[in-house]
């Protein structure tokens, strides 16, 4: 039988505006700062009324402008106070949300603009150059690229026409063009989704390279992010603690928003604990610790680099964070004596890190914890409400029990809909029934909290991000020299980096840096070549020609070991 959750809730049919909104009249806070810009908190923040206005006249903008139930807008910016208004507004409008990294090069940007159909393409004003070239290559005409930054919000947003006083923005169309006029906000009325169908409707793509291959288009519904927001907050509110908890909340978002956990955490489940959210720009380690400082952030939630800096740096000594009360930790596994260390930075040992689990294909958190609870391993804690998993053996058929190890399948109502357009990787991954293979390895113990141990998918998480060894080798075959190839993950201060183990052709020659150079040019900064390259006389496969990822791995692991002990000499 599978394990299930101890907890149940009730997941409403609605909008997701409906379930943080109430409604597009209802009256709400016009004092209580839902964003805060961390670099100009005094004059750069939306309260509650502010930020559904905003959403409401971007979304009666993008219908005025064409825009349809359904149709695909892409958001290539890194974070900004108006970050939650573009994705909420576009939502709003019926239409679906994806984000793109905005590390992209113009090839990964298109390769996402093309898949997902993009009718609209917003990008920070920054990213212009590479957002040019790339909806040159995915075929988007430049009249559907529109410019963004928050020079709107320091107009107050008054936009009339092209003649408005915007920053010039080198012949292309400004974003403010889509902003609709104050009362037309006002008057702007989201659609609700009241039915088991039509809950179900997309609201976003978050591409993620599931456990294998290229990057794909999670579909994830309303009713999947509504789920996963209830599920989370369902456990805070087991606390009994909790009100006190919650009149002193402050949070500081410094990961990526164009990542769905950023989304879920920063928007979702921020907003329905109504916690003043901090923004960053981008992470900074220093400007991190002194956000914590300045505002006296009460919780945290990380990734594993950013746990093992404040493990292992001076500057953490330099700086009060004395109002920091828990650490939530997630994205990839990060070993207890990391956290012991870090932990260490409060005498008292008050500060416990708690690791999570959860995939982009289960909208974000499948695993937490019971507030009272205390970590002391590295368990990534139990089912949150609603979810059910069973550990399945290699025959893929039978269930296995407690502490015995084998793949994760899990089922919940935060559950993808699929790979878009991609039915057969949806047929790999999701079963018919709604089990979800998850291709990391795990087992739970006897108290009902799980373990991931390894992974049988091939994917590297660089500092939170998904790399796909599958896309790297496709472009180093096209290195002249390369005859075969195969990347995996190193490990490097609790994170990993990928390596690349290359098989040269016959009579020719190519140096690592070659090989490295080659490489790093085509890809974003997070899927270059960061582990180095090594040179076999040949990759090991099975029989069947595919490649032994785990024995690759385990030579990676002892590579990273000798590597580690010359290093100590």
């Amino acid at each position: 039988m599978p394990f299930q959750s101890q907890w149940k809730v009730d997941i409403p049919d609605a909008h997701l505006a409906t379930l943080i909104f109430k409604s597009p009249t209802h009256a709400l806070s016009t004092t209580h700062r839902c964003f805060s810009d961390a670099a100009r908190p005094d004059t750069h923040y939306l309260t509650t009324s502010e930020f559904r206005l905003w959403s409401q006249r971007f979304a009666a903008g993008l219908r005025k402008s064409g825009i349809k139930n359904g149709d695909r807008i892409l958001f290539y910016s890194g974070n900004n106070i108006l970050f939650p208004v573009v994705y909420m507004g576009i939502i709003m409008a019926g239409a679906v949300f994806t984000a793109a990294n905005p590390a992209y090069i113009a090839r990964e940007l298109a390769y996402q603009l093309k898949d997902s159909g993009a009718t609209y393409l917003i990008c920070a004003e920054a990213n212009l150059p590479t957002a040019i070239e790339g909806a040159k290559l995915a075929g988007l005409g430049t009249n559907n690229v529109f410019v963004f930054n928050d020079a709107v919000f320091q107009l107050g947003g008054t936009y009339a026409s092209p003649r408005s006083p915007f920053p010039p923005t080198k012949g292309y169309r400004y974003w403010g063009e889509l902003l609709a006029s104050v009362e037309e906000g006002t008057q702007f009325c989201w659609e609700e989704l009241s039915t088991p169908i039509l809950s179900n409707r997309t609201l976003a793509l978050n591409y993620s390279s599931g456990t294998t291959g290229v990057p794909k288009g999670v579909e994830v519904s309303h009713k999947n992010i509504i789920a996963n927001i209830l599920q989370y907050n369902h456990l805070f509110f087991l606390d009994p603690g909790y009100k006190p908890k919650l009149a002193r909340a402050k949070w500081l978002c410094f990961l990526p928003m164009y990542h769905a956990m950023a989304q879920n955490m920063f928007v979702g489940i921020a907003m329905m604990r109504q916690v003043p959210v901090y923004i960053m720009e981008k992470y900074e380690f220093v400007k991190f610790l002194q956000a914590i400082e300045t505002f006296r952030i009460t919780d945290l939630t990380m990734v594993p680099p950013v746990v093992v800096s404040m493990a292992k740096r001076p500057e953490v000594k330099h700086h009060d964070l004395g109002s920091v009360e828990t650490i939530f930790c997630g994205a990839a596994p990060l070993g207890r004596e990391v956290c012991e260390e870090a932990e260490a930075l409060w005498p008292d040992r008050r500060v416990n890190i708690k690791q999570g689990w959860g995939m982009t294909e289960t909208t974000s958190i499948v695993t937490a914890w019971h507030p009272l609870d205390k970590s002391d391993s590295a368990c990534v804690g139990e089912l949150v409400p609603n979810c059910e998993a069973k550990v399945m053996a290699e025959d893929e058929v039978t269930e296995l029990g407690p502490n015995e190890r084998g793949e994760l399948w899990v089922k919940g109502p935060n559950v993808m809909k699929g790979y878009w357009r991609n039915p057969n990787a949806t047929k790999e991954t999701l079963m018919a029934d709604g089990w979800l293979r998850t291709g990391d390895v795990a087992f739970m113990d006897n108290n009902r909290k799980w373990f991931i141990v390894d992974r049988k998918k091939e994917l590297i998480k660089v500092k939170g991000n998904q790399v796909a060894p599958a896309e790297l080798e496709a472009l180093l075959l096209e290195h002249p020299a390369v005859s075969d190839v195969a990347v995996t993950g190193i490990p490097f201060e609790g994170d990993e980096r990928p390596r690349a183990y290359v098989v040269l052709k016959q009579g020719m020659t190519a140096s690592a840096e070659d090989i490295t150079s080659f490489i790093n040019a085509r890809v974003s900064r997070i899927k270059r070549v960061s582990g180095g390259v090594v040179f076999l006389d040949e990759i090991p496969k099975n029989p069947s020609g595919k490649i032994l990822r785990n024995v690759l791995r385990q030579r990676a692991q002892e590579e990273a070991r000798v590597e580690m002990e010359r290093a100590k000499l």
